[in-house]
């Protein structure tokens, strides 16, 4: 990997969401993966001293898409779908009309390209607390992770059905797969 300046986005990668269920009712419910399908970033790559490489991303909260649901009594449908949509957008979630992206930035990048962690500041609905991403890359250009996030250190209350027999875990999984890196213009040497 060459030094430089990359751009992120859905047109290079994927950014998921996947959740799982808690309670009694679980079975009745869906583990859900959501795709991320508006987002932006910055890869400052500095091979050299990783220390100084940085990483910065913006998601659009209205941009966020049920793709999967596995599990529960009966298939997710299409309207399942669109209900689950309207959920996120709802205040008690995301909130996407008061807080329309979600934002990480990164604070101290520490490994090699093929294996690393990235800590930042992650800012949902207006509170900003700080996450680790592990991840790595191929050599190749394909670089692919995760983090953890709890959703209630951020304001947001895990949706609850059935008086609470079902719900979502606190803990969601973000993953992500980048499947090349575009130097942006002016950056420096392409990737190799």
């Amino acid at each position: 990997m060459s030094e430089g300046t990359y751009g992120l986005g859905p047109q290079a990668g994927r950014l998921l969401v996947r959740t799982s269920r808690a309670g009694l009712g679980r079975k009745a419910g869906h583990d859900l993966t959501i795709e991320a399908t508006r987002w932006s970033g910055t890869a400052v790559v500095v091979a050299s001293d990783p220390g100084k490489s940085s990483v910065t991303v913006t998601v659009e909260t209205g941009s966020l898409s049920v793709r999967e649901g596995t599990g529960g009594l009966k298939p997710l449908s299409d309207s399942d779908r669109a209900e689950i949509g309207r959920t996120l957008e709802s205040p008690a979630l995301l909130h996407t009309a008061e807080h329309p992206t979600i934002t990480f930035r990164s604070t101290s990048i520490t490994g090699t390209f093929a294996s690393f962690e990235i800590t930042g500041d992650l800012t949902i609905k207006g509170r900003t607390r700080p996450v680790t991403v592990y991840g790595g890359g191929d050599g190749d250009g394909m670089v692919c992770g995760w983090a953890t996030v709890t959703q209630s250190a951020f304001g947001i209350k895990p949706y609850t059905a059935f008086l609470g027999a079902l719900r979502l875990a606190d803990d969601v999984r973000i993953e992500y797969a980048v499947t090349r890196l575009e130097p942006l213009p002016g950056s420096g040497p392409a990737p190799e």
